[in-house]
């Protein structure tokens, strides 16, 4: 397992050890000792999310608030997304920066977020699996969201404004500056 830091600090790009032959591959998709030792995170997975969307879904940005926060190693299990992860931490250097990363079902990479951190994908492909593994329950009580296009995040979803599908509790989401705070 490779991890490989990014400018918000505790936020890593994975990359799994693929072991290929002729039967096909093998590859260990978590291992919690392997991924503290090239992380430096200690973290238990209590749930494990799957989706299913096509091209032009847009999910996010989501997280959950106070002591339903949650940690969270996403992946592509088939399609290709661009997943996003924004650092809502108020006491943060790189409070309202974001990360973005290409995952894909080939690349097999992962993206992990620690808590204090908003999350959402796009689906760049015809359609894409997508996987996600959380340190802590989902409570509808502490769901916080930020708007997709906020302007003070400056994000490139890498498709047009009008190819963009979301859900209707994400088409109405604020911005970052009055957004839920995480605690």
């Amino acid at each position: 397992m490779n991890c490989i830091p990014t400018h918000l600090a505790g936020c890593f790009i994975v990359e799994p050890k693929i072991i290929f032959d002729q039967r096909g591959y093998f590859t260990e998709s978590f291992n919690e000792k392997t991924f503290f030792e090239c992380t430096g995170e200690q973290v238990h997975f209590v749930q494990d999310n799957q989706s299913y969307s096509s091209k032009g879904v847009l999910r996010g940005l989501h997280y959950q608030t106070g002591a339903h926060m949650q940690a969270k190693l996403v992946r592509v299990l088939s399609g290709e997304v661009l997943d996003i992860a924004v650092d809502i931490r108020p006491e943060s250097p790189t409070y309202g920066q974001h990360v973005s990363v290409v995952l894909t079902a080939e690349n097999q990479k992962q993206f992990y977020l620690p808590r204090g951190f908003a999350h959402g994908f796009l689906v760049l492909s015809e359609t894409a699996t997508f996987f996600y593994k959380c340190d802590n329950f989902y409570n509808k009580e502490s769901e916080g969201g930020i708007a997709y296009n906020d302007p003070s995040l400056g994000i490139d979803w890498m498709l047009p404004e009008q190819e963009l599908i979301l859900s209707d509790k994400d088409k109405v989401q604020p911005n970052l500056a009055n957004a839920r705070k995480i605690w």
